[in-house]
């Protein structure tokens, strides 16, 4: 800690707050107006079933993607099998494929016209939906199918690695005393698991609350589309911040039932790394069955996807490769590049100050700053309209005390918006990342180059910027890729005629058009690949 830190940097740390919170602060002051009309007739109607079905969804996702994941974290941590060491960052790939792509294959595939029910009338001899029961795919329960095989990979990212962390010692002693590896597994390992795969289902869930374009598509009401309708539909910007702050409510009440069960929960184990011999060697059946489980999930939930994008945006590519192509795709990249570049300054300076002010409570601005990513992305655009759409109309107001004509919608009425509702939600990701490169940092380096007569600005820049390169590059990486797949606030917040490529390849989607839009949808997934290499990487380190 250095004491000749300035308040300047204090202060800046706990202005960057105070501009990042002022979403979620202007939401529930906004939710706090009366509104007797519109919300009024939402709660009377409609509000009770989008209530229930967020909740429905959220526990069908949530189980679904851990009975999805658990298996194969563990065949992957604790199985030795063929192509073992391929499966474990191979798994990770459905999270680059958005949801709504993934929807939009399977409706094509399984509704009443696609190639599986055809086929099956052909082989029946079936006539008509009279002649036979197909599962509906546009369904509550179709949501949650399609949602579970893209979100898995958080759950399954977890609980490998608590599986891989887990004592050898103690897996071997319940063998010793006569478990079997499925006994050892049910009792001892999963058990000790639980940690992980609560934070990984807290955070299928919040995911599942904050979608908007799976549900959309599917035609199932729930709280996300209803912000979205209220605002569009009804032009209600004080309905809209009340169904957010219901949004919310749920949210934080998720993740404090999360913390609340495992309040007493300690775990001690010795923590000891994983090599071959130690894992379950499986042969004949169990391992074909292990390669068999790994490989389904993989194809159901990337392969076959991105195999009918790919068709698509070969046989498409002429009509897809034009200046719209182009145009969206720039949006995408300068949006990306302007968000990766603010969030990293921000950041930089949230846990510089963080790391060495003297003052506990100088820890405070980087927490607060990292609530924004709690928040979905259609709450948050509704948390961004408020103030700044009142920031327009003070501005115009100015411009007519004066007698001249106002400059119109200068923040409401372009990207930043846009550019502020990401910097909100993403800049988290900038900040955890920096924050795990600033732990290797010897403190002794800070005391260090004090001592030499180092003022805390030379401290940042000769000292900590060399030493956090990899850090600042894995933040930047990772806030730009969710910034070119970030929908419902883009959706929200976009300005008349702006498109970037996660709102053009919706359109078609929502427009049962998905062909035309493939090339954009490629780009988006190969983009989000990116950092799942970079992950992969990393992975490879630890097995």
């Amino acid at each position: 800690m250095i004491l000749g830190l300035t308040r300047s940097w204090s202060l800046a740390g706990y202005s960057i707050a105070a501009v990042v919170i002022l979403p979620l602060i202007a939401l529930i002051v906004q939710a706090a107006f009366p509104d007797e009309a519109v919300f009024s007739h939402l709660f009377d109607t409609v509000l009770p079933t989008y209530i229930a079905n967020s909740l429905l969804l959220m526990l069908l996702v949530g189980i679904g993607s851990l009975l999805i994941a658990v298996p194969a974290a563990w065949f992957v941590a604790r199985c030795e099998f063929p192509g073992r060491r391929y499966f474990q960052w191979l798994l990770l790939l459905p999270l680059a494929m958005p949801a709504y792509i993934v929807a939009y294959v399977y409706t094509d595939m399984l509704d009443y016209a696609g190639p599986v029910q055809r086929a099956l009338r052909a082989a029946f001899q079936w006539s008509s939906p009279h002649d036979y029961y197909f599962p509906a795919i546009r369904s509550l329960g179709g949501a949650a199918i399609m949602l579970s095989l893209v979100l898995f990979p958080y759950i399954y990212l977890l609980a490998r690695t608590a599986f891989m962390e887990q004592s050898s010692s103690l897996l071997h002693a319940s063998r010793i005393m006569g478990c079997s590896p499925w006994r050892s597994f049910w009792r001892l390992a999963l058990p000790m698991s639980r940690p992980a795969l609560a934070v990984g289902v807290a955070l299928v869930a919040m995911e599942t609350a904050a979608d908007y374009a799976t549900v959309s598509y599917f035609a199932v009401p729930t709280l996300t589309t209803a912000v979205y309708d209220t605002w569009l539909g009804y032009g209600s910007l004080t309905a809209a911040a009340k169904l957010s702050a219901i949004m919310l409510l749920v949210i934080f009440t998720l993740v404090g039932v999360e913390r609340f069960a495992r309040r007493k929960q300690e775990l001690f184990q010795k923590q000891s790394a994983l090599n071959d011999a130690e894992r379950y060697r499986l042969d004949g059946l169990k391992a074909a069955g292990a390669w068999f489980y790994c490989s389904a999930l993989l194809f159901l939930a990337f392969l076959l996807p991105f195999i009918v994008l790919t068709g698509y945006a070969i046989e498409y590519f002429d009509q897809s490769w034009d200046d719209r192509f182009w145009q969206y795709s720039w949006n995408s990249l300068y949006i990306a590049i302007v968000v990766s570049g603010i969030c990293l300054l921000l950041a930089l300076i949230l846990m510089f100050v963080r790391r060495v002010s003297p003052r506990s409570t100088d820890s405070l601005p980087s927490r607060l700053s990292s609530t924004g990513y709690a928040l979905p992305g259609t709450v948050l655009a509704i948390g961004v309209l408020v103030p700044l759409t009142y920031l327009d109309f003070a501005i115009n107001d100015v411009y007519d005390w004066f007698g001249a004509r106002g400059p119109g919608l200068v923040f409401t009425g372009s990207a930043i918006a846009i550019v502020f509702a990401f910097t909100v939600r993403f800049l988290a990701i900038a900040i955890g990342s920096l924050e795990n490169s600033y732990k290797r940092i010897s403190p002794s380096l800070d005391m260090a180059s004090i001592t030499m007569g180092q003022t805390p600005k030379q401290l940042l820049m000769r000292v900590h910027l060399p030493l956090l390169r990899k850090g600042l590059l894995a933040g930047a990486l990772l806030v730009f890729i969710e910034s070119m797949k970030e929908l419902p606030a883009a959706l929200l917040l976009r300005p008349i005629g702006f498109e970037n490529l996660a709102t053009y390849v919706f359109q078609f989607v929502s427009d049962e058009k998905l062909e035309h839009g493939a090339l954009a949808a490629i780009v988006i997934v190969f983009v989000g690949l990116i950092p799942l290499i970079y992950l992969n990487r990393s992975l490879e380190h630890t097995s």
